[in-house]
């Protein structure tokens, strides 16, 4: 019900205000934000209206509440473009969010995050920018260990063989002292039928965990 009442007041508000974006803040507000440190939302107009990219949705249609707040149905959030000092957007206040506020910064022409850059096939700035997450938040929930293991090893169950040694040498660096991460490289190498870099990855995850079964598994199998 509260929602619903929300909506009604949102709708009304918007119905008052001029509907029309101008020039100036269709060029200036145009582009990608940070969501967080490896999502970003995307900024667009289609004929005078706005329109939001987030989460694999490409048509999100916000709600224009005046000339510079937008409510997004979708995220249940009013998105405010501020434009000065630099162009960002923030969130309007509610009591779900506990007193903290939301800030999302403009990215730069030509600016993607590191799952961009992974999707892309562009590895190595994929992994510059993990790494430089990490070194600001090593706990950051984006580059746990685990969610790049999953993410390999559903390359292999796709066949994508390749795909899921780039995603598992990026492990190793990340997590250099995991027998798990060689352990998965060492895979990957092997079902590609390099067997030579499969046994350097593998007896390199025992020499970080002597006990990894599948690492002294493989090592015994082709000695």
């Amino acid at each position: 019900m509260k929602r619903i009442l929300l909506l009604l007041s949102i709708v009304l508000l918007a119905s008052c205000g001029n509907s029309k974006n101008s020039d100036g803040f269709i060029t200036t507000v145009s582009g990608n934000y940070l969501f967080n440190s490896d999502e970003s939302i995307g900024i667009t107009f289609v004929e005078n209206k706005l329109n939001v990219r987030w989460r694999g949705k490409d048509n999100i249609e916000p709600l224009k509440v005046n000339d510079s707040t937008f409510y997004i149905q979708e995220m249940n959030e009013k998105f405010i473009f501020v434009l000065q000092p630099k162009v960002h957007i923030i969130l309007a206040e509610k009591r779900e969010h506990e007193g903290k506020k939301y800030f999302f910064k403009k990215l730069a022409l030509g600016e993607k995050v590191p799952r961009e850059y992974l999707l892309n096939g562009e590895y190595d700035k994929a992994l510059e920018g993990y790494l430089d997450i990490q070194k600001k938040d090593s706990l950051d929930k984006t580059i746990r260990e685990g969610t790049f293991n999953n993410l390999g090893y559903r390359a292999i169950k796709n066949n994508e063989y390749q795909k899921a040694l780039e995603i598992f040498k990026m492990n190793t660096k990340l997590y250099p002292r995991s027998s798990n991460t060689y352990d998965s490289l060492g895979e990957a190498y092997w079902h590609l039928k390099d067997s030579v870099n499969a046994k350097k990855s593998f007896k390199k995850a025992l020499s970080i965990n002597p006990e990894n079964r599948r690492a002294l598994r493989f090592v015994k199998k082709y000695k």
